[in-house]
């Protein structure tokens, strides 16, 4: 049944002229002078305003992040590229691919060759104009044999990029992949200005709506509007400010005692507390984000199959998502693809918490009450200690000894994660199954934090990922993905208990579209960009 919510959005995106808007208005008990009223601050509030200073407190940052957009590992430096920098192509707040810096783009059948044209008229806060020259700079940083970049094996299929155009690029793939334009909207792979042949990322200079005035890793970025952006209707504050709030009491009362306007990754145990202020509002949507214990296979006792399934079955996943969750989210099944990508299989049986079978395993691998080390922190997601404790009190049942390790919050990405046996994580998740598999579990990624690459299940997989990827005939895709999901369920390092929704608490003063993208927290990280003052 329509409500007059319904019908202030539908004013607000300009589908109800003011006689319609009054009529239905009308047709729902109210008098014509408030249902004019009504619609008169429908309007207001979907008509962006310029000006003010935006506060933005994250739940990440570290002092080792760099503006090199080959390190970038956390949410805040997503949220930076993002603020003064631009892709070729961007996910928009309605979850949709558009080019970006890219105009147009045209594909060969085979989806191997790739012609993408650029927007002419384009200006670098240093008055550089953009081109050709800047996209194959700006690439070319995150390739070669040297290349330590977390994108690397992304990009690995590119075997020729040349320019066809001042403002033209061509790219040669080795094998087909539909996905293309997706992997070029990658937070990695800003286009920042070339200087002799590489890019200038020491400058903190881009295209985007907001100039660096200030850098201080792991503390805040400090942005001032560009007055000469190219996109129409988007940076409508003066000024913008993000700053680093890991401990999640701290962010939520930042933005309860208004010195910040919003911020990200509300604790569930006490968002309904924050959802009571008058002043603020809640904002929750379900996306790809998911929290993992990746187990690293390389490492005893997780080369061990036996090991990596009882710990798989000694996890009461339902016990996680009420208790850590509080119901904001999903239970997880050992792989990464979530309900919302095209190509999930629902099909799979979901793995259930059975100390029984875990015990057996256990045993079998020879492990029965030895200790094994479960490194964590809330930096890796809030509630991440709690969840750790949680899963050695299931563990425990079934004769399986996990120690907890509380583990620093600063210089967690750079110490613990992706290097140490076992830990707590969090992935935002990608929105096509090759961009996930590729950016995290296949053979090539820097980024493959349970370090699952060799072995008949592992072989399979990576050659799976790789037909799939070029596999235009979506039947026989969608059975390639199953299967991949299957053996990394199986065989992999990735304990993927739960998937959890975004939730963000936001000052009333904040205006957005009705819709936000669901990518990443803040509007897929383009709060700064998208959103304005009322």
């Amino acid at each position: 049944m329509v409500d007059i919510k319904d019908l202030e959005k539908a004013a607000r995106e300009g589908k109800l002229d003011r006689r319609e808007f009054i009529k239905r208005a009308g047709a729902l008990g109210l008098a014509a002078p408030f249902a004019t009223t009504l619609l008169t601050q429908a309007v207001q509030a979907a008509t962006p305003k310029k000006g003010g200073y935006y506060k933005l407190g994250y739940g990440h940052g570290s002092t080792t992040d760099s503006l090199d957009p080959s390190t970038h590992e956390n949410g805040f430096m997503t949220a930076t590229v993002y603020s003064y920098a631009n892709h070729l192509f961007e996910v928009e707040n309605t979850g949709k691919l558009v080019p970006e810096l890219a105009e147009s783009f045209e594909a060969s059948k085979d989806a191997t060759t790739w012609v993408i044209k650029l927007r002419k008229g384009v200006e670098f806060h240093n008055g550089k104009s953009f081109g050709a020259d800047d996209v194959i700079a700006a690439i070319n940083h995150h390739r070669g044999e040297d290349s330590k970049s977390a994108v690397k094996s992304l990009l690995d299929p590119v075997v020729e990029m040349k320019k066809t155009g001042s403002h033209e690029v061509t790219f040669t793939l080795a094998s087909g992949n539909a996905d293309f334009p997706y992997i070029l909207s990658d937070y990695h792979l800003p286009i920042l200005p070339e200087k002799d042949g590489r890019i200038d990322w020491q400058a903190g200079v881009g295209t985007g709506g907001y100039m660096v005035e200030k850098f201080d890793p792991g503390v805040s970025l400090k942005l001032k509007r560009n007055p000469n952006y190219w996109k129409a209707g988007r940076a409508h504050f003066d000024e913008a400010e993000l700053i680093s709030l890991i401990d999640v009491t701290a962010r939520q009362n930042a933005v309860m005692n208004e010195e910040v306007h919003a911020i990200d990754r509300c604790d569930p145990k006490t968002v309904h507390l924050l959802g009571r202020n008058p002043k603020i509002r809640i904002l929750e949507s379900t996306g790809t984000l998911h929290y993992t214990m990746p187990m690293r296979v390389s490492q005893a006792p997780f080369d061990d199959y036996d090991v990596r399934m009882a710990l798989k079955l000694a996890v009461d996943r339902e016990q996680l998502v009420k208790k850590i969750l509080l119901g904001h989210g999903a239970i997880g099944n050992d792989h990464p693809i979530s309900t919302a990508n095209p190509y999930h299989n629902g099909e799979m049986p979901q793995r259930a918490y059975d100390p029984d079978k875990a015990r057996f395993h256990i045993k079998k691998a020879g492990m029965e009450n030895q200790q094994i080390d479960l490194s964590t922190s809330d930096a890796a997601f809030s509630g991440a200690v709690d969840a750790a404790l949680l899963v050695k009190d299931s563990a425990a049942k079934a004769g399986i000894n996990i120690n907890v390790i509380r583990e620093p919050k600063d210089g967690y990405w750079s110490n613990v994660w992706n290097k140490k046996g076992w830990c707590t994580c969090y992935w935002g998740g990608r929105p096509t199954e090759d961009w996930m598999f590729t950016a995290a579990y296949v053979a090539e990624s820097k980024w493959n934090d349970t370090d699952w690459r060799t072995g008949p299940a592992a072989d399979r997989f990576n050659e799976l990922v790789v037909a799939a990827r070029s596999e235009l005939d979506t039947a026989k895709r969608r059975e390639m993905y199953h299967e991949c999901q299957q053996l990394v369920n199986d065989d992999g390092g990735a304990l993927v208990p739960m998937f959890a929704n975004f939730i963000q608490a936001i000052n009333k003063q904040v205006v957005h579209a009705d819709q936000v993208a669901a990518n990443w927290d803040m509007d897929g990280h383009k709060s700064i960009e998208r959103w304005w003052f009322a």
